[in-house]
């Protein structure tokens, strides 16, 4: 499970992510800079602490690096998700939470993921008939190849 980013990490790792491509640490430390003072050491540093959690790949490029997104944001917000909720001790009970934190576009996100993730067939499985069953006795009959009391001798008690 990833460890949530530090603020200056973060604030890398969302140009990584945004720019969609190979990096250097001039390209991200003249973008930060456009909002903060800070040096080039600092991203370098940074950018190699990410290489190293394996949050970004690297290649050689004359002396520098061009740094890479391993994975996505929204794959890493659904990590951190995730994580928080397999740590709840009433995970029903976390979602009802978490679902009514969220605003009306959110909850519209939610119902466009779900229907996603089930796919083209959820509409079809819960509109088409139930298949004929062989009923609770089984294949074999009422009875069974044994007789109910043998096939389960707690029946009953």
């Amino acid at each position: 499970m990833p460890r949530p980013l530090g603020e200056l990490e973060d604030a890398v790792m969302t140009r990584v992510w945004e720019w969609n491509r190979p990096v250097t640490v001039r390209e991200v430390l003249e973008d930060l800079q456009q909002d903060r003072s800070i040096a080039y050491t600092t991203v370098m540093t940074v950018l190699d602490n990410l290489h190293q959690k394996g949050w970004v790949r690297r290649e050689a490029e004359g002396r520098a690096y061009r740094y890479e997104a391993v994975s996505t944001r929204a794959a890493y917000s659904a990590a951190l998700m995730n994580d928080a909720w397999s740590q709840s001790d009433n995970p029903a009970a976390a979602l009802v939470a978490f679902f009514g934190m969220m605003s009306p576009e959110q909850r519209q996100a939610l119902s466009d993921a779900v229907r996603m993730v089930q796919g083209p067939q959820a509409q079809t499985l819960t509109t088409q008939e139930p298949e004929a069953s062989e009923g609770p006795e089984g294949p074999q009959g009422p009875e069974g190849a044994e007789g109910p009391e043998e096939a389960d001798p707690d029946a009953g008690r």
